[in-house]
């Protein structure tokens, strides 16, 4: 039983991770705790679902979801990822953090009200892309392909290519440059600017991504996003805020907690991410992988 608990663990970790990360990954570079991140995994989630309905209601194959999934998180992180980095946040930057958390919740709450009035309020339930990929038995347990290997593939292939995408690349390593000092990036030429909208871009389009794999698994209704956006600051402040490899551990422990919950004493489902990320900050306020003195990408 344990493993079948830590085979679903390791699926809802990866889907909790693609979040994070992102939530991560603008903090780490912009220095801003984004509330409204919620919003753009709900977005992405709605966006995705609706598209692979319309597809459905056309006769389109159902594996057209899957590239269609990347095409809805890229659109939702430029086109409202980068309206709202451009228009409100880079107001706020260097700013108090009091001034940003009331700013980004402003921005979750109008978005919340902006994705009832697009998609209404009925649940919206795409579920085509994972019955196409069928099941698989594990120990008499049947198991859907999409949630134990699609979504873990996914959330491993964004650990690997963010991190290469940050060390290997020309612009990840102004990423990092900028994070570590950006008037020193900025006096060798590195334009800021750039780098915060592009990051946020990034970000965003992850939470994205995040909600439009889970289009297919679950029903759709007004107030996801917070739901998410809770876990995953739980995430990022069990790992240490700004550390990406640090979030992909804390979500597999968070999911793993959680799966052990659901099947040993199911009335503590809801609590047991809450209680971890108390137990660690009791012990280490920092995170697990972050010293007080250091923060990095």
């Amino acid at each position: 039983m344990l493993f079948l608990a830590a085979l679903d663990g390791l699926a809802y970790g990866s889907l909790i991770f693609l979040v994070a990360v992102g939530l991560s990954l603008i903090f780490g570079v912009l220095g801003v705790l984004n509330v409204a991140h919620g919003s753009f995994y709900a977005i992405g989630a709605y966006v995705a679902a609706a598209g692979v309905l319309a597809m459905t209601g056309m006769g389109l194959p159902a594996w057209l979801a899957f590239p269609f999934f990347i095409v809805a998180a890229v659109l939702v992180g430029v086109v409202v990822g980068g309206l709202v980095e451009t228009l409100l946040l880079r107001r706020i930057y260097g700013k108090e953090e009091v001034l940003q958390l009331l700013v980004t919740f402003a921005v979750f709450m109008i978005l919340e009200d902006a994705q009832k009035v697009v998609f209404g309020v009925q649940p919206y339930f795409a579920n085509a892309p994972m019955n196409w990929l069928g099941t698989i038995e594990v120990f008499g347990i049947f198991y859907t392909q999409y949630q134990l290997i699609l979504i873990p593939v996914v959330a491993l292939l964004v650990l690997v290519g963010l991190r290469l995408f940050l060390r290997r690349t020309a612009f990840g390593r102004a990423i990092v440059a900028v994070t570590q000092d950006r008037e020193a990036a900025t006096a060798m030429g590195i334009d800021a600017t750039r780098v915060y909208l592009i990051t946020f871009i990034i970000g965003a389009s992850l939470a994205a991504l995040g909600g439009a794999l889970s289009s297919a698994t679950t029903s759709l209704t007004p107030g996801i996003g917070s739901g998410m956006i809770v876990l995953s600051f739980a995430v990022a402040a069990t790992a240490g805020l700004g550390r990406i490899e640090g979030a992909a551990v804390a979500a597999l422990l968070i999911g793993l907690g959680r799966s052990v919950a659901v099947y040993f004493a199911p009335e503590f489902d809801v609590l047991i991410p809450y209680l971890i990320m108390v137990a660690v900050l009791l012990i280490k306020p920092e995170g697990l992988f972050t010293t007080v003195q250091t923060r990095k990408v």
